[in-house]
């Protein structure tokens, strides 16, 4: 059995156990999560202020008022302007709204053909669910959806916006921050993981934390799953429909395998790629961990 295949399989045994407690009492949400309660090196992560989730388009009076109590103070929001027709964020009272437009296809999606846009771009409003038969069998949508995890990796403009996520997140003495994509599973997955290196989580805990994704969507996966197979798709294809609704949790752990060879850990990654030094990281711990005496409180899977 690899190494790479352990951790895998451990992660989704933790998955199992810590995520119930992550997910926020929220019903117009997807994916709406916190980091809160999950165990690190030293502590616990405190609750109520790392806040990881889709768009809030369809946030409910009640969700929203349960966000303002906490309270909110930045939204950060991942998405590139296409995403946000028709699903504009509702407003967070008291909250800053910012954009940060992280590009998951590393700009591939500008090499879309003008008859490609329109069909994927082109309606009054971006839903990901009506254009997954078309995206599946599309070769640009196959590159992107191959390339992703590396492009929000180790492309240099979303490096350059990671790092501006890790600002505005040291600069919030107070309050909440969310942030978010469209789902709430990759450009937010990836700030989450990079976020839990930080204050010293596990890898573990880092890999159960990103795949949890796969429980919320689990049902829509198996749905156009079925849908791609019947016109004939392959495992390619069906690609495509796992990038499009869930995250690919194997794709992310060969990522962080490459990250470990290139960088040497998840920490020098945030040090040399983002900016993020070892000064900043004791910030961020010093602001969201609860440092707990009692050595269960303390991630067993920590090195």
């Amino acid at each position: 059995m690899s190494f790479r295949f352990f951790i895998l399989v451990t992660a989704m045994a933790v998955s199992s156990s810590l995520n119930a407690q992550q997910f926020l009492p929220v019903k117009g949400i997807v994916n709406a999560r916190e980091l809160g309660g999950y165990p690190v090196q030293g502590g616990t992560v405190r609750s109520g202020l790392l806040l990881r989730t889709a768009h809030l388009a369809d946030a409910t009076d009640a969700d929203i008022r349960y966000l303002s109590g906490l309270p909110v103070v930045k939204v950060i929001d991942f998405r590139m302007e296409e995403e946000k027709k028709g699903s504009a964020d509702r407003q967070v009272p008291g909250a800053d709204h910012i954009a940060l437009p992280v590009d998951a296809s590393g700009n591939a999606a500008a090499q879309a053909s003008e008859k490609e846009k329109k069909r994927f771009t082109g309606g009054r409003k971006f839903d990901y669910k009506k254009i997954i038969m078309l995206a599946a069998f599309n070769n640009l949508a196959k590159k992107i959806a191959r390339g992703m995890y590396p492009t929000l990796f180790f492309d240099p403009v979303c490096q350059k916006q990671y790092a501006e996520f890790f600002r505005i997140v040291l600069s919030t003495e107070n309050g909440a921050v969310l942030f978010h994509c469209t789902q709430g599973k990759d450009r937010a997955g990836i700030a989450s993981a990079l976020l839990l290196a930080a204050l010293g989580a596990s890898r573990e805990t880092i890999i159960a934390d990103f795949d949890a994704t796969n429980r919320v969507y689990e049902a829509d996966v198996r749905k156009y799953t079925r849908r791609v197979k019947f016109w004939g798709g392959k495992e390619e294809e069906i690609g495509v429909v796992k990038a499009i609704l869930g995250c690919n949790t194997d794709n992310f752990v060969k990522v962080l395998g490459r990250i470990d060879a290139e960088y040497g850990s998840l920490e020098s990654y945030l040090e040399k790629a983002l900016g993020v030094s070892a000064a900043d990281r004791e910030v961020l711990r010093g602001r969201y961990l609860s440092v707990s005496a009692d050595s269960s409180h303390i991630d067993k899977y920590a090195e």
